[in-house]
């Protein structure tokens, strides 16, 4: 990732995808394009994905990988340049689709 944004959120009554999505919508308004990649440190991953190399679910074209350079409860949002392994993909909802 070359270009993003560096996203604090430490809100201890708020979920992970719920921060996420939060990150995703300011990244989205600041570049007009939305973001496909999300680093974050693994403690802020549920214990049962930090086992699994590689989870996939539908979240609006958002991966999000755990990378231990980035701080707990920070989030570096930005654009996928090339295929990384340890993928864990959070589920931010359906999509809406478009007319």
């Amino acid at each position: 990732m070359n270009t993003g944004i560096l996203w604090f959120d430490n809100d201890p009554k708020v979920d992970l995808v719920t921060k996420i999505q939060r990150a995703a919508d300011y990244y989205q308004k600041k570049y007009s394009k939305p973001p496909t990649l999300v680093l974050v440190h693994p403690s802020m991953l549920p214990k049962e994905l930090l086992d699994k190399p590689e989870l996939k679910m539908p979240c609006k074209g958002i991966v999000v990988r755990k990378n231990r350079s980035v701080l707990p409860n920070h989030f570096w949002v930005g654009e996928t340049e090339e295929e990384e392994p340890d993928v864990v993909t959070v589920n931010l909802g359906p999509e809406e689709e478009k007319p």
